[in-house]
């Protein structure tokens, strides 16, 4: 949110709690269809008497779980981007094999304890308040034409009406869009994920009818929480450029008419949508899934409506934008924070920033870098115009698991108990502990570096698919060197692999993109992993760039919180909030030790030669199996 004060940003994490029923709509009517869909036309019920949460820089799911439940997280920023105080609440998640599921009435009802804890601890009074945004992660819900919340779920369970971003079910589905090959595939790295939300619509529509026929409304988290806030249905280009296929630069030529109005979806290729078998979803003027959108920070309707104001703690009208995917939000939170002695005196801004890439590291990490012109890059998604910073063209790599597979790699091991024991009588966190067990380690075997402690071992990171650069969703992890140890010092042992496997990715994506037009020479790190400080090391040593930390650790809500001081007219636009609301903290450069970068040089090839090998392990079977 943006105010007096500052700039305050609310939101949800990654992965809501799911106790209550649907999730009501807003009270007041949503905007009039611009089509004849009777789906949207009707007004939004009666919102219900549970709070949602209020955002201004972001909404986003968290991207750590420890027992199926994650938190929902909003803050409070001023103008200069300063953190003023900020507060989560719990939110639950489902998950059932491959099918992983939230509900948006938990969600909201969390965000709306967060907000109002948030402002309690910083002290911000509701006039306070400028302005909200909302960031959440590129989840799919479905709602009815009362805006009530339909199951996505094989429980039919209408609490579950959210397939979370995670979500691997439409495997199948994404293999049978990618094969018509459409043009608009282009726009994706080539083809969809099942992570997108074109394959997981089909998959409902061929394995829920009756949720088919009842849902309404097919929107992105962050979308959704927008418009439970205002009673505004119009989606942003970040998560429908992003995550539909929808074609961003149609608007190309309105850009200066931002400030003005939101724009008709002119955007969406409803020849592709008829020919994956989706073409409902383009009738009526495409109001089930979005009939007007609009540039992140946009204002949106008339702000809040009252229910939801009283319901946040905040006043009717105050200011909302156009939302962000968590992720993007990082990105906006952080990707001007360069320090003066880190910048390039050689270089206009324009050029400075498209030599940055983004890590957003969580659950998943997130690569994003932006250019002027779109660069076509195979197994990256993207080009995407306009989808986090307005007027450049964004590149968005990603790795599926990361936090994640730490968390499981640690949890799943003989010693994980043992381990939990001693980091809890010691107080610090079980990372924080695994950090000083490799530090010993090192001492004791006198070793030349830490690094090299993982000579034997090595980590293909792939255990929920690969994302980026070769866009496998089938890829499967590997682990390399294993014995039949089961002490902590082995634990953390294979937990240095695995962050290494993990910064290997990287280094791939970064190839990929450089040898696709880009110029990457600084990453930005933020999210929950960048505050790990060997993870942040042995990714410097291991891609060979400065990596460039916020001031603040919270990048994807003060992200958020941009988009409320837009909305609130505080800056002129997207890119000069960013100027001076982001602000650099420690910059950690690569080891100079050339026998470290020879160690990664060598580790890495075997890094690669691990999916190829795992290629040529699959044709085996399969030839087998015939």
């Amino acid at each position: 949110m943006i105010s007096t004060r500052g700039t305050t940003a609310v939101g949800p994490d990654p992965n809501p709690t799911c106790d209550q029923a649907g999730t009501a709509p807003p009270t007041r009517p949503t905007r009039g269809p611009r089509g004849s869909d009777s789906c949207s036309s009707s007004p939004a019920p009666a919102a219900p008497h549970r709070r949602r949460r209020r955002h201004v820089p972001r909404w986003r799911l968290p991207r750590r779980r420890r027992r199926h439940r994650q938190r929902s997280r909003r803050g409070i920023f001023d103008e200069k981007g300063k953190l003023l105080g900020s507060a989560s609440s719990p939110i639950q998640i489902w998950k059932e094999k491959d099918c992983i599921e939230q509900s948006s009435t938990d969600i909201w009802l969390a965000v709306c304890t967060a907000v109002k804890s948030a402002c309690s601890l910083a002290n911000v009074a509701a006039e306070d308040v400028a302005g909200l945004g909302f960031a959440a992660t590129c989840s799919l819900v479905a709602v009815d034409a009362d805006g009530s919340p339909v199951s996505v779920s094989w429980s039919a369970d209408a609490r579950r009406n959210i397939i979370v971003w995670m979500d691997h079910r439409a495997v199948d589905q994404a293999d049978r869009i990618n094969a018509r090959n459409s043009p608009v595939l282009q726009y994706c790295g080539g083809g969809v994920s099942p992570e997108m939300q074109a394959p997981k619509l089909l998959w409902v529509k061929e394995n829920l009818q009756e949720s088919w026929s009842m849902a309404c409304r097919w929107m992105d988290l962050s979308d959704w929480l927008a418009y439970r806030a205002t009673g505004d249905d119009t989606r942003s280009l970040c998560t429908t450029v992003c995550k539909w296929t929808y074609l961003g630069h149609a608007h190309m030529g309105q850009w200066r008419e931002l400030d003005s109005r939101d724009m008709e979806a002119c955007g969406w290729d409803e020849v592709f949508w008829e020919e994956i078998g989706l073409g409902d979803l383009v009738e009526g003027n495409r109001a089930k899934i979005g009939r007007s959108v609009a540039f992140p920070g946009h204002a949106l309707g008339s702000g809040l409506t009252p229910t939801s104001a009283k319901e946040l703690g905040l006043l009717p009208g105050t200011p909302v934008g156009t939302s962000l995917i968590d992720a993007h939000a990082g990105g906006v939170g952080v990707m001007e924070s360069v320090p003066e002695a880190e910048s390039k005196a050689d270089l206009s801004d324009e050029e400075a920033i498209c030599r940055r890439m983004v890590l957003v590291c969580g659950t998943s990490t997130c690569h994003m870098a932006v250019s002027k012109n779109k660069l076509f890059i195979p197994g990256v998604w993207g080009p995407f115009w306009s989808a986090m910073i307005p007027e450049y063209w964004l590149t968005e790599g990603g790795q599926s698991a990361t936090g994640a597979l730490l968390d499981y790699i640690v949890e799943n091991h003989a010693a994980a108990p043992l381990l939990a024991n001693h980091a809890a009588s010691q107080s610090v966190s079980i990372f924080e502990l695994l950090n000083k067990i490799l530090l010993s380690m090192a001492h004791e075997q006198n070793i030349p570096f830490l690094s090299a402690l993982s000579q034997d071992t090595h980590v293909l990171p792939d255990f929920h698919g690969n994302r980026s650069p070769v866009a496998d969703p089938k890829s499967k992890g590997v682990i390399c060197g294993l014995t039949l140890d089961t002490s902590e010092k082995y634990l953390a042992l294979l937990y240095l692999a695995t962050i290494q496997g993990i910064a290997y990715g990287t280094r791939h994506i970064v190839e990929h993109c450089n040898a696709h037009g880009h110029k990457i020479d600084t990453l930005l790190a933020c999210g929950g992993l960048a505050k790990n400080s060997l993870y942040i090391q042995e990714h410097a040593d291991i891609i060979g760039c400065p990596i460039i930390l916020p001031r603040e650790n919270e990048s994807v809500l003060l992200g958020a919180s941009v988009l409320g001081a837009v909305a609130a007219k505080k800056f002129s636009g997207i890119h000069d909030a960013m100027k001076s609301m982001n602000a650099a903290g420690k910059v950690v450069h690569p080891s100079s030790d050339p026998r470290v970068k020879k160690y990664h040089d060598a580790k890495y090839k075997i890094f690669r030669s691990l999916y190829e090998q795992q290629l040529s392990h699959r044709s085996t079977m399969a030839q087998a199996l015939q």
